[in-house]
């Protein structure tokens, strides 16, 4: 997994658990730092679940809920075919909330983060500083080295850019190579993704989420899912003690964070019967 702190080896665990019980429903890992990857394939297991248990109604009624780290276009079109009533949020969702735009504290932190990425950023050279050309399709590096253009196509969260790549030879010999990137040049130069037109970014589905998910009842229905979910993993990582896998390979770890899972459920039972 490469993450902020590096490559790591790693999994990520991920469930599915309902509202009024907190009993998960489904669990599995994947060793990688994205999870939206992980949506479908934890969808269907839960609809073969509920298909096994004869329960396939359950199903088709059920209301679900997921945070930004799913939101994407292929995910929004797959979830159309499942007939489930869906509410993903995306990453812009807090700042379009009229309550979070009058919150202090949210502000200060937004201002804090904000602060933080400027910081970071200003070490090296961004997007902005290299100029794009969409009608003779080339990009300048701010030494003024022409790119060549390694894809038209790039496709990150469902949206589509331009992948631009520094000549090799031009990045190894620029004066300004500390300022550009954050390791020496070895096989490639400098790389940069430049978003299509907006108007070939949108998306029906990805639109028609926003409006759902923005109305009055959109905002009460996602908001349950901190309650659903989050003590669920709360529960987990500090009762439970599992704030780590402590094996190794897919399968194993598969089989322990699943185990972790049916503990919790059990308890969860157990208090139910009191």
């Amino acid at each position: 997994m490469t993450t902020s702190k590096g490559t790591i080896q790693g999994y990520n665990g991920i469930a599915i658990s309902d509202s009024q019980n907190q009993i998960i429903l489904q669990a599995n890992t994947c060793g990688s730092v994205g999870e939206q990857q992980t949506l479908k394939p934890a969808v269907e297991q839960l609809k073969e679940t509920f298909k096994e248990l004869g329960t396939e109604d359950t199903f088709k009624q059920a209301k679900f809920t997921a945070d930004s780290g799913f939101h994407s276009k292929i995910n929004l079109e797959y979830l159309d075919t499942t007939g489930l009533d869906c509410y993903l949020a995306d990453t812009g969702f807090r700042s379009r909330n009229p309550l979070f735009s009058e919150s202090k504290t949210y502000q200060d932190e937004k201002e804090k983060a904000h602060k933080k990425r400027h910081k970071r950023n200003g070490k090296y050279f961004s997007v902005s500083d290299f100029s794009f050309n969409k009608e003779q399709m080339s990009c300048t590096c701010p030494t003024g080295n022409p790119m060549w253009c390694s894809s038209q196509q790039t496709k990150v969260n469902g949206k589509l850019y331009y992948r631009f790549e520094g000549y090799l030879n031009d990045c190894k010999t620029c004066p300004k190579q500390k300022k550009c990137m954050q390791k020496a040049v070895s096989s490639h130069g400098r790389q940069v993704i430049i978003a299509h037109d907006k108007s070939s970014q949108a998306s029906n589905v990805i639109d028609k989420m926003k409006a759902k998910i923005d109305s009055v009842s959109g905002r009460r229905e996602y908001s349950q899912r901190l309650g659903t979910i989050e003590p669920v993993f709360g529960n987990i990582t500090v009762n439970k003690g599992m704030n780590r896998f402590t094996l190794r390979g897919q399968e194993k770890v598969n089989a322990q964070w699943q185990l972790f899972c049916l503990v919790h459920n059990i308890e969860e039972l157990r208090n139910s019967l009191h």
